[in-house]
Formats: structure tokens, C-alpha cells, sequence
């Protein structure tokens, strides 16, 4: 199987890397100025478009709101609002550990809980 990895294939994976770095530092400094543009042109957080030539260039803004946990759990049960309170039970990894190792609980009574995630990386790096 290692024959598949070849010298060539490795060496051509690592200049490609250095590429995209290049790449996307280049396309994040354009996106700045185009952020500045349509920032004075248009406000922040507003949308905006330009057409030069044959290229049309548009900034499309996206609003999420979301709740304050602490500052509105705390607002709702002043208002006496609890039934607006959403309770959530998740295991304490941290608890749990030290229980076991307390001995206060056996890894076998709660075999099958824990679940194991892999995240892959490829990484290459010159080597003098």
C-alpha cells in the first residue's frame, strides 16, 4: 500500500498547501476591502452591490438572534416566566470521571454511554 505514496505526490500536496495559504490570505485581505466599501457606501450590516464590467460584486448580510442565557433566565424568573425556561440534563464528563475514580461508580455500569469521535488531519512539512 505504500507504494501509492510516492515522493512526488507528497512534495506536490505540500506546494498546493502553501498555495491555498496564499490563496485565501489573498481573498481574505479583498473581502476586507470590500467590507470597507460597502460599509461606507451602503452602512454596516447592510447589503450592497456593485457592478464593474462584466463582474458583479454583492454583500449579502445575515442576521441570527439569539437569547442572552444568563441575563434572560435570570429576566424570566424575576417575571415569575419559568415555564419559559428550558431545563437540560447532560452528563458531567468531569463528575463522572472523578466518581469512577473515586470508585463511587463502575465504568461497567455505564458501558455503552460513552462514545468516541475521530477527526482527520493530513498534515506535510518539509524536512531538512
Amino acid at each position: 500500500m505504500e507504494e501509492l505514496i510516492t515522493k512526488e505526490i507528497v512534495e506536490r500536496y505540500y506546494e498546493l498547501n502553501l498555495v491555498k495559504k496564499k490563496i485565501e490570505a489573498e481573498i481574505n485581505q479583498l473581502k476586507k476591502i470590500f467590507h470597507t466599501y460597502f460599509d461606507n457606501e451602503y452602512g454596516e450590516n447592510e447589503k450592497g452591490e456593485l457592478i464593474k464590467e462584466q463582474y458583479k460584486l454583492q454583500r449579502q448580510v445575515r442576521k441570527t438572534e439569539k437569547w442572552a442565557e444568563k441575563d434572560t433566565v435570570e429576566k424570566l424568573e424575576e417575571l415569575n416566566m419559568n415555564d419559559l425556561i428550558q431545563i437540560v440534563k447532560t452528563p458531567d464528563s468531569e463528575k463522572i470521571h472523578a466518581a469512577i475514580e473515586l470508585g463511587l461508580l463502575k465504568k461497567s455500569d455505564i458501558e455503552g454511554c460513552l462514545t468516541n469521535n475521530y477527526t482527520k488531519a493530513i498534515t506535510v512539512k518539509a524536512v531538512k
